[in-house]
């Protein structure tokens, strides 16, 4: 069960996009479907909930997404060309999505460098038709507290593209 915080957000995401009716996908990483599951564990979700991506590895980015082969190869998977890549394939695939997020990041407790450490997430969100935007984050903690840092501040991200007109 996600905690409270992230449950309050994710039902003023659907509330938001209901009162405009929007659709969403996610495209997930680092957090392994855990926007998906905090959104559709509230009941009636699936008005608005298009579907989700889990793309832990490169290559689930490319094929799932069409994250080109060079962009990872050029930044890595952890970095904002890949998260705003990710956030395009997932509303080119999601016919009926208005709205995405994407998460990629180094939840840890390995993994990490001093490029690119643990607690580093870029998450981006796209409107179909309109902005794109990605944040760098460093959450703090350990691996569930990265997680669960990261899927608050995406459904934020939600919230605010659904609140744009």
């Amino acid at each position: 069960m996600a905690p409270e915080p992230a449950i309050a957000a994710a039902r003023a995401v659907l509330e938001a996009c209901r009162a405009r009716t929007l659709r969403l996908v996610t495209a997930e990483s680092c957090t392994g479907g855990l926007v998906a599951a905090t959104l559709t564990e509230i009941a009636g979700s699936s008005d608005v909930v298009e579907g989700g991506f889990v793309t832990y590895s490169d290559e689930a980015k490319e094929a799932m997404l069409g994250v080109p082969h060079e962009l990872l190869e050029a930044h890595g998977a952890v970095s904002e060309p890949v998260a705003r890549a990710m956030a395009e394939g997932a509303l080119l695939r999601a016919v009926r999505a208005d709205l995405s997020v994407a998460i990629t990041g180094v939840a840890g407790p390995s993994g990490g460098s001093a490029e690119k450490p643990v607690g580093l997430v870029f998450i981006a969100s796209g409107r179909r038709g309109g902005p794109l935007f990605c944040e760098r984050h460093v959450f703090a903690g350990d691996r569930r507290a990265i997680r669960e840092a990261a899927v608050l501040r995406a459904l934020e991200l939600l919230l605010q593209q659904a609140a744009r007109t």
